[in-house]
């Protein structure tokens, strides 16, 4: 059995425990930050993603009507990967082991293979392979969630500088989310006198080219966070001559010897375990509720930013007064989605951007009713939208961190990332049918989703409040 010492050193160790800290050790934990290059390189791989979600909106539903496809197809193919990325992420973290090397090196080449098997779709004629390229390209967007989660990662990341790590994911966000359009309606501005390389095919070879150069650099510079002492090396600091046999850290021989019995035998379960069972006891009806809001939020922020962002091509070629091509389509996007958040208190953000968002929809709405539609109406519709849910998408996860113990940060992340995944798929389907359904109910199915968000809000306001930072 593990003695009285040894789970004393461990108890030191343990970056969770409850351990008495001076005041300027508690500020020195609150305002941490990780690895200036790693931290650079996680945010890149957040922008790249993002580009790489993007950048075949401008002219996905054109590629697919010339591969026999259609606008509601095209809107599937925009949201799919999302659900192979909640797919993915069952074994990712299953052996991931808590660390981040191993997700980066999955995302990146499944990035590739996916925008690759996307620009061959043109030269085989072959519509299903754009799909089968997304859907790889899906695996790859499992990355969403250790990006936030490596934002708000205790071991690395003071409750202090949460938001702020996560605003610039959110910066990277809109980044891509205006870069990623943009270049795809350039892209298809070049012309079709390649059956390889052109207006359809030259985001997926020019992306996978990149993230090729990218990968090169994740496997140079990023360092993962240290793991943590395992039981036989605390033993051997704490007693060089312990016999190390007495202890089988991960499982060890099914027959072990009744002298030495395995840890397993020891204990009926873990600390770790037990800990968390008392603490989900602990949890109180309005954290739970907590809870529940910001999966919702996350969930209608990107439902909503992703069915405009798969809408406004399809909706902008059909309306008589815009006429757009995937180049115009892409430029607008991008002009919409080019500002970001800075840094308040959680909720406040939380407030604001809802507000904001709920204001372009609420404007499109009368517009849409009054048939007067063009483009400057309707790029302030977009641009308001843009703007409030990305700026909302800052804090789901950030707030949620410092709420809950250290040890819920994983669960919470991949809660928050389900819940991106669902509105993103869902909304990209939903967008791409908008002109088919009609786009007053397309934008009214929207404000009624904001307004429960609303009811959530209001009802938890106290509970939503956090430290700054």
């Amino acid at each position: 059995m593990i003695d009285l010492k040894l789970l004393l050193i461990l108890n030191q160790i343990n970056p969770f425990s409850s351990r008495h800290e001076t005041s300027d050790n508690h500020d020195q934990e609150d305002f941490k930050l990780p690895n200036l290059a790693s931290l650079v390189i996680m945010i890149l791989m957040n922008l790249l993603l993002q580009v790489s979600f993007f950048i075949v909106i401008s002219s996905s539903n054109k590629y697919a009507e010339y591969l026999g496809g259609n606008a509601t197809f095209s809107g599937v193919a925009i949201g799919i990967p999302t659900a192979f990325a909640g797919l993915s992420l069952i074994p990712l973290t299953k052996y991931d082991r808590g660390m981040y090397r191993m997700p980066l090196h999955v995302s990146c080449c499944f990035a590739i293979l996916g925008h690759v098997a996307y620009a061959l779709a043109f030269r085989t004629n072959f519509l299903y392979l754009i799909l089968i390229g997304r859907c790889l390209l899906g695996v790859a967007f499992s990355m969403f969630m250790y990006g936030k989660r490596y934002c708000t990662d205790p071991r690395i990341v003071g409750i202090r500088r949460r938001t702020t790590l996560a605003s610039w994911m959110v910066i990277s966000q809109g980044m891509g989310m205006s870069l990623g359009p943009f270049l795809g309606g350039v892209m298809y501005d070049i012309g079709f006198s390649n059956s390889i390389f052109n207006g359809y095919t030259s985001p997926g070879w020019i992306m996978a080219g990149i993230l090729a150069g990218f990968w090169v650099l994740v496997a140079k510079y990023f360092e993962d966070i240290p793991q943590p002492p395992t039981i036989l090396e605390l033993q051997s600091a704490s007693d060089p001559n312990a016999p190390i046999t007495s202890l089988e850290v991960k499982g060890g021989d099914k027959e072990a010897s009744p002298d030495y019995p395995s840890a397993s035998a020891t204990r009926p379960a873990s600390p770790v375990d037990e800990s968390f069972r008392a603490q989900l006891s602990l949890i109180t009806l309005s954290q739970w509720g907590v809870i529940a809001c910001m999966c919702w939020f996350s969930m209608l922020c990107f439902f909503i930013l992703g069915s405009w962002e798969a809408n406004l091509p399809v909706f902008g070629a059909a309306d008589e007064n815009l006429r757009w091509s995937p180049f115009a389509a892409g430029n607008f996007i991008a002009l919409g989605g080019i500002t970001a958040a800075r840094r308040t208190q959680d909720r406040k953000i939380l407030a604001f951007g809802t507000i904001l968002g709920l204001s372009g929809l609420i404007i499109f709405f009368f517009i849409l009713r009054t048939g007067k539609v063009n483009y400057g109406s309707l790029f302030t519709c977009w641009w308001s939208v843009a703007l409030g849910f990305n700026l909302a998408t800052t804090v789901t996860l950030s707030l949620l961190s410092k709420q809950l113990p250290p040890e819920w940060n994983g669960c919470t992340s991949m809660a928050i990332q389900y819940s991106n995944y669902t509105g993103r798929v869902t909304g990209a389907i939903w967008g791409g049918s908008g002109v088919s359904v009609g786009m007053m109910n397309f934008v009214g199915l929207e404000i009624v989703m904001v307004a429960i968000g609303a009811v959530f809000f209001t009802t938890l306001w106290r509970n939503l409040k956090t430290k700054t930072g």
